[in-house]
């Protein structure tokens, strides 16, 4: 199959996929907003025990997720009519591997929604201190279906709030790396009293790097739904590096403010790290209105998350995966029933993470997610390879380099992550080989000569 080929194989784009309403804006803020939840808010905390180590993992990491980017964004130019990263791994390896890497994928994405909702509840409780009277389950759950909801209004709906979302989630960031910035010109010294101790050494490396990853998962967003996007082959490379580059760089910024400015043991104990920033930058008292934009990140993710969920359970469906009747769209555009159906399997494992404390529940979750993205980052740096050896006098080495680049880094996480996570990413993807063998029995019976009477 040549590159022409490879560019016009797709199939179950759906009715909406002509509408393409998606924009470079509501793409760059689906990117942002997906990738800056909740994780942000608590890293500082988990990095600090690593101390330099932690900034090494986040020079990988950086390096690492703009090669997957970069991936993203080449393999969406050179395969522009594709429907999202379901066309390019099948183009390439087969339906089968690109069957087992999306839905380890679309299992990861509605755990995000309900690891996103049980993150949330502390804070938004901090907010809204009369929502403590509730059982903090309700709320999670209310949450999940509140979005689901502003989702069913359509895909211009979803990205309007996400715009406005992600806007102001990136408040609280600037104002600390502004504190920060401030701080270095008038007191340079307050970065040399709090220096980290920790030992340098590839296992802390690798530890650490598996933990700034989750900060950095979604930066495939704005090419999930690319059969809404509006030119594609422009919008969702340029949207996918814009915003990779500030949010790794926006991650980076508080990063180093927060392991420089506060004891290395203060805030590998603090429940609040960036609390502990401010309350050394500015003076204390600003946590109360920290809480209000750290309940925006969290919504804001949890809006852009849901939005993806509904597209590729509708993707899945018009494929035959899944029965026919999660693909119908809505009057607003919209795939009601899919919306419907991974909100409430959000909802069953929300549930069942209440048996833990909010963080241990949060914290399994968050394991769960980084283990189920994997498969779909090695599937599509190898996607970027095959298309450069289908016609290698017309693409340029440097795709070569970048899929295998692509492909080490992602196998050099799976090693961070350990062996239980990278067994449930398996068991993830095996639960779903009964919907894969049915699709096949049934394209294989309608395939099948009917004989005559």
């Amino acid at each position: 199959m040549n590159e022409a080929t490879i560019a016009t194989t797709v199939s179950g784009a759906g009715p909406v996929a002509a509408k393409r309403p998606l924009g470079f804006w509501m793409c760059t803020a689906l990117v942002i907003g997906n990738t800056i939840g909740m994780g942000i808010f608590l890293q500082p905390a988990s990095l600090a025990p690593y101390g330099y180590n932690a900034l090494i993992a986040w020079a990988i990491t950086i390096f690492g997720t703009v090669l997957l980017a970069l991936i993203f964004a080449n393999l969406a130019r050179r395969m522009a009519q594709a429907d999202g990263p379901y066309e390019y791994v099948r183009a390439t390896q087969g339906d089968g591997v690109a069957f087992l890497a999306m839905w380890s994928y679309w299992v990861s994405v509605w755990v995000t929604n309900a690891a996103l909702a049980v993150g949330v509840v502390g804070y938004l409780t901090a907010v809204l201190p009369a929502l403590g009277a509730l059982p903090p389950v309700l709320v999670a759950v209310g949450l999940i279906w509140l979005f689901a909801i502003v989702n069913l209004l359509g895909v211009r709906t979803g990205g309007g709030v996400q715009i406005v979302t992600t806007f102001l989630k990136l408040i609280p960031m600037a104002v600390i790396i502004g504190l920060g910035i401030w701080t270095l010109l008038v007191d340079p010294s307050a970065y040399t009293q709090n220096l980290p101790t920790t030992p340098v050494t590839m296992p802390s490396i690798l530890a650490a790097s598996t933990i700034v990853l989750y900060a950095m998962l979604g930066i495939e967003s704005a090419a999930i739904p690319a059969g809404q996007v509006h030119h594609p082959e422009r919008t969702i490379p340029r949207a996918t590096i814009a915003g990779t580059v500030i949010t790794a760089l926006v991650y980076i910024g508080v990063t180093v403010i927060a392991l420089f400015i506060v004891p290395q043991a203060t805030l590998a104990g603090s429940s609040a790290p960036f609390v502990e920033v401010l309350d050394r930058l500015a003076g204390v008292g600003g946590g109360r209105w920290l809480a209000f934009f750290v309940v925006i990140s969290g919504v804001g993710c949890l809006n852009g998350w849901t939005m993806l969920a509904g597209d590729m359970t509708r993707s899945f469906a018009a494929r035959g995966f899944l029965p026919g009747a999660i693909a119908r769209c809505n009057r607003f555009g919209a795939p009601a029933v899919a919306l419907v159906a991974t909100a409430a399997l959000a909802t069953v494992l929300a549930l069942m993470n209440y048996s833990k404390s909010l963080v241990d529940g949060f914290t399994f979750l968050t394991i769960v997610i980084t283990a189920a993205n994997l498969p779909l980052y090695l599937c599509c740096a190898l996607a970027l390879v095959v298309v450069w050896r289908r016609d290698r006098a017309g693409v340029s080495r440097a795709l070569l380099w970048v899929g295998l680049g692509g492909a080490i880094y992602t196998v050099f996480v799976f090693f961070g992550v350990g062996l239980q996570p990278f067994l449930l990413a398996l068991v993830l993807a095996a639960a779903g080989l009964p919907f894969y063998v049915w699709r096949r029995l049934r394209a294989g019976a309608a395939a099948a000569p009917t004989g005559s009477a």
